[in-house]
């Protein structure tokens, strides 16, 4: 990309050689235009006099345009060399040599020698900003000393007024894409160091960071071109109004995939997942595989793939499975109703103590009570809380208390309650059956 912006401003520059060439209008010695720069000088003051009780009366004169930098920056040059003819001489041509070989030689002290030393700085700083930075900038600013020295050896040359506005318009160009190709990859740099620093925090903006660096870039490409466009002339204000009016039709029309995108950055503002955690969106449980501009996708338990457009996911409550502190577990252990109170005292605190042995587990959380009567069981209720949210850690720690409380109700000769109904028979009917069991 950085050779075809170097070609490209570079081509355009050159592109004018052919036309100094033909347009060169040399005037003759005799001819009242090789006349000397002091009657010249006076000339331009008496227009410019003219120009501004023009300005005053509301009536500038069309085409004039103040000089710009390198019509200084030529001026002054010429006046360091004391040439004053209005007129192509061999010391024009010769300065204008100059000014090229000037210009390829500061950039190859630009790129070799400054840039060097500022990307050895970079190196010894914390940041790393800097060392993307420096090189990002190292060509755009190459292209503008060699653009400037081209367009300054084609202003030393006196040429006819319609060269001069093509020049102008060729320096505008040049100059513009040279520039806003700089910031271009100056922007590019920071969006991603900014990238890199969500990455290596692990935040969850940084999987939209992608799509969040094009939309940017798209926006500032935008916003060069309709700049370029108005300093070369163009009328932009009835292009953006149209644009305007286009906008709309196509939001009207594009209703779904607006809402998905306003969406997405709904989901990149409170990032309730990431990329691999598991969570619960709606009826949908799985692990998230992709969070793209339209739809995010989740891997379902069944290895099955969901895709949920994003303005439902912001819509939904999502529940998020990685994210656990800690993990509670609370239990109903049933016994039948042959367990006497003795027993059912002492066991409740034998299962505190298996449950206090874990390490695993808050102490403070263990929660261990003879609770409820139910219709087929006596029931302890039991609250606990693993100190670690890994899940595999959490069910090793489960498993572990689960196999203590059953060699505990083993050991003490009592058994599990399970749901059981008993149905008592009364009248003719429990006679018969009386009968036949006889």
């Amino acid at each position: 990309m950085k050779r075809y912006f170097q070609l490209f401003s570079c081509a355009l520059a050159l592109a004018f050689g052919p036309v100094v060439a033909w347009a060169a209008e040399p005037a003759p010695a005799d001819s009242p235009s090789s006349s000397v720069r002091s009657a010249d000088a006076q000339a331009e003051h008496a227009n410019t006099t003219a120009a501004a009780a023009a300005l005053a009366t509301g009536a500038a004169r069309p085409g004039s345009r103040a000089p710009d930098f390198l019509e200084h920056l030529v001026d002054s040059i010429l006046e360091l060399f004391n040439v004053r003819s209005s007129g192509n001489t061999a010391t024009h041509y010769a300065i204008s040599g100059v000014l090229l070989v000037a210009a390829f030689l500061l950039r190859r002290i630009v790129t070799g020698i400054i840039f060097g030393q500022l990307q050895k700085l970079a190196a010894k700083t914390e940041t790393t900003l800097d060392d993307k930075l420096f090189p990002a900038m190292e060509s755009p600013v190459a292209t503008f000393v060699m653009v400037t020295g081209i367009f300054a050896s084609l202003k030393v040359l006196k040429l006819s007024e319609n060269t001069d506005r093509y020049i102008g318009y060729g320096s505008t160009a040049a100059f513009s894409l040279v520039v806003f190709w700089g910031l271009l990859r100056a922007f590019n740099a920071i969006l991603a160091h900014a990238e890199e620093i969500a990455r290596e925090k692990q935040m969850g903006v940084a999987a939209f960071m992608p799509w969040i660096k094009k939309a940017l870039v798209t926006i500032f490409m935008v916003l060069g071109v309709l700049l370029t466009a108005q300093s070369l002339g163009f009328e932009v204000r009835a292009f953006l109004a149209g644009l305007g009016i286009g906008g709309l039709a196509f939001a009207l029309a594009a209703q779904d995939t607006i809402a998905n995108l306003f969406g997405s950055i709904v989901v990149a503002i409170d990032q309730p997942f990431k990329i691999g955690e598991i969570v619960k969106v709606g009826a949908n449980t799985g692990t998230v595989e992709d969070i793209g501009l339209r739809s995010t996708k989740i891997r379902l338990m069944d290895r099955s793939l969901v895709i949920i457009p994003n303005k439902t996911v912001s819509s939904e409550s999502i529940v998020n499975l990685s994210r656990f502190t800690q993990r509670r577990t609370e239990q109903i252990i049933g016994l039948t109703y042959e367990t006497k109170s003795e027993q059912m005292e002492a066991l409740v605190e034998e299962f505190r103590q298996i449950i206090l042995r874990e390490e695993a587990v808050e102490p403070a959380s263990v929660l261990v009570f003879f609770r409820d009567y139910s219709p087929s069981s006596l029931d302890i209720w039991l609250v606990y809380v693993c100190k670690s949210p890994d899940l595999q850690a959490y069910l090793r720690v489960r498993q572990r208390v689960n196999l203590g409380l059953m060699r505990a109700v083993t050991g003490r000769g009592l058994s599990f309650a399970f749901p059981t109904q008993t149905v008592q028979l009364d009248g003719p009917i429990a006679k018969q059956l009386a009968e036949r069991k006889g």
